[in-house]
């Protein structure tokens, strides 16, 4: 096993790789030498494709740059940080009051912005999507001031259902759009809210929309049509910091 940054490690060898699969961890890709066969080779497919574990096909000689040792054809990544549950976490007896849910934020540097906000104002945990989701790295932790290795993340393969067991469990959801008809201020962040905030490009997906209680906007007097996400979320987690403290 060899350590690489913000204690992130990758994982080398067939029977290591399994193991760590195995053992529950909490493992983020896995790279496969194009040519791999065997019955070892195809259990560890099934098992990557059972746990819906991303892996790629590539030549011997990128693993042999990220490897000191024999490598076996078989590379896998474990996660920087240890991701939480969302269903534990909402039912426990001290829920988190504010939780905010990323909408597949893909920019590295806005999700690392973001957990550093989230973590100055007190913001019980993240939520962002296990595809389609900026990476859970060195550099993103970097970004965050260590913020990600503090605060609680879920990694969730459906945000529908996280958001319908939020409501279920007392959470009113708020979208942050430019689409909205409610004044960000005049959101009540005393109650037990999942923020929502959307991509960078496409915003908040249509359906997360409909499933939200409430669409909080920002002003905007300029002719720039939006405001970067990591702007707008800390905004609004400052907003809800500010109503808590009162």
């Amino acid at each position: 096993m060899e350590k690489i940054s913000n204690k992130q490690q990758v994982v080398y060898g067939l029977r290591p790789v399994m193991e760590a699969l195995d053992s529950g961890a909490q493992v983020e890709r896995v790279l496969l030498q194009k040519d791999l066969s065997g019955v070892l080779a195809s259990e560890l497919r099934n098992k990557l494709r059972n746990r819906e574990i991303p892996f790629q096909y590539v030549p011997a000689e990128k693993l042999n740059k990220l490897t000191s040792g024999n490598h076996q054809g078989v590379v896998a990544t474990l996660a920087a940080i240890r991701y939480k549950s969302f269903m534990e976490l909402v039912e426990q007896e001290d829920a988190p009051q504010l939780v905010v849910l990323l909408d597949h934020i893909t920019d590295v540097r806005n999700m690392g912005a973001i957990a550093r906000t989230a973590e100055c104002t007190g913001v019980g945990a993240l939520v962002v999507p296990d595809h389609g989701s900026a990476a859970m790295n060195g550099d993103a932790i970097k970004t965050s001031s260590g913020a990600l290795l503090r605060l609680p993340v879920c990694r969730e393969s459906n945000l529908k259902t996280v958001v319908n067991l939020a409501r279920q469990c007392g959470y009113q959801v708020v979208a942050a759009t430019e689409k909205g008809a409610v004044h960000y201020r005049e959101v009540d962040f005393r109650r037990p809210t999942v923020l929502i905030m959307g991509n960078e490009e496409t915003g908040i997906s249509s359906e997360l929309l409909k499933m939200s209680d409430v669409r909080a906007k920002l002003p905007i007097v300029g002719e720039v049509a939006s405001l970067n996400v990591s702007v707008a979320a800390g905004v609004m987690m400052y907003e809800a910091l500010e109503q808590r403290m009162k």
